[in-house]
């Protein structure tokens, strides 16, 4: 089978964290990019979807990295009934 060279760049800390997460899987990165590159031919176009954001998450977003509108929990059980009351 012939095959064809694929050349990427990615920041160094996504490629060491999803290549552990990737040796966990007992799949190889080349594997990992012939599974994608597989799927996004199979569903003519990518297996997931995408989205733009609505105008609520845009706003939400950009508050959030100006560090607006933030809060801040001691613990995940007061987010949770944050979200009840």
């Amino acid at each position: 089978m012939k095959t064809a060279v694929v050349h990427s760049r990615i920041e160094p800390k996504i490629k060491r964290n999803a290549e552990k997460v990737l040796k966990r899987l007992g799949v190889t990165p080349t594997e990992a990019i012939r599974l994608f590159y597989t799927q996004v031919a199979l569903h003519d176009g990518l297996p997931f979807p995408v989205r733009i954001p609505n105008e609520t998450t845009k706003k939400a977003l950009q508050e959030s990295r100006a560090g607006e509108n933030l809060e801040a929990f001691d613990h995940v059980d007061d987010l949770f009934k944050s979200w009840e009351a």
